[in-house]
């Protein structure tokens, strides 16, 4: 939770103080939002922790409370942080009820876009360990042939599999990871990962085009091979913008809409 200011620097933050080069241009609140950031990489304060006040933090970096209180809105605008009035700012977690599913963009066709979101459940069909082709490798920038697992699952929504989910994280970041420990979890797989290993998904890059279902997702999804599928590649990132899944998604479209919200 707070940590006393005496362990991290009191001055303005730097190239010296940080240990990160900051050019001079860059607003100061960026720095500060860049400060906290290492701090919460390198574990300082975990999901659902609180953070130390502004009136600590600008202590702590020798800034004013307003520095700080921009770079923590820019954080929280990011959801890597959380405001609770009355109670604090606290560190994002993708466990609590209204943010399990944060990144899941399915949504019947005629819901309302401010409606209680039907949360899916999860039939995991199976898991491997393989060797990194040159695509996996690349998508989470490791070498290729180093071992990675790959988790096969469909999500039901309202008794319908609407999403077949093929899932490559890097073993050696998810060490003992067994299909009976996702089975027996709770939540979105993105919650058992924060609370089971620690790596919290901050951010996702999206690529997402029509394709035909193939034997082995028409035979899950319940579709007749051929059929139109809208096939989202996602790529999810840690703190340091370190990839840390990549998932390929099919999702049949008939009666369900894929939503984004731009800003």
């Amino acid at each position: 939770m707070s940590k006393s200011a005496s362990t991290q620097p009191s001055a303005k933050p730097s190239s010296q103080s940080s240990g990160v080069a900051a050019p001079a241009f860059r607003p100061l609140y960026e720095q500060i939002k860049s400060l906290i950031m290492q701090s919460l990489a390198a574990g300082e304060w975990k999901p659902g922790e609180a953070i130390p006040s502004e009136f600590e933090l600008a202590t702590r970096y020798g800034v004013s409370q307003g520095t700080v209180r921009k770079a923590v809105d820019a954080l929280a605008g990011e959801f890597i942080l959380v405001r609770r009035q009355g109670k604090g700012t606290f560190v994002a977690t993708h466990t609590a009820p209204a943010h399990q599913y944060r990144f899941l963009r399915m949504r019947a066709d005629g819901e309302p876009a401010d409606s209680a979101r039907h949360h899916p459940v999860t039939t995991f069909i199976g898991l491997t360990r393989e060797r990194a082709d040159a695509l996996a490798a690349a998508k989470l920038r490791l070498r290729q042939g180093q071992s990675v697992i790959k988790i096969s699952r469909v999500l039901v929504f309202a008794g319908r599999p609407i999403i077949l989910d093929e899932i490559t994280l890097a073993q050696a970041s998810f060490p003992g990871l067994t299909i009976e420990m996702l089975e027996a979890s709770q939540g979105s797989i993105y919650s058992f990962l924060e609370t089971t290993y620690g790596a919290r998904m901050i951010r996702a890059d999206e690529a997402i085009k029509a394709v035909a279902a193939d034997r082995f997702a028409a035979k899950h999804l319940e579709v007749p091979v051929g059929t139109p599928l809208l096939s989202v590649d996602r790529v999810a990132y840690t703190y340091g913008d370190k990839p840390v899944e990549w998932r390929r998604g099919r999702c049949v479209t008939d009666g369900y809409s894929y939503i984004n919200e731009l800003a």
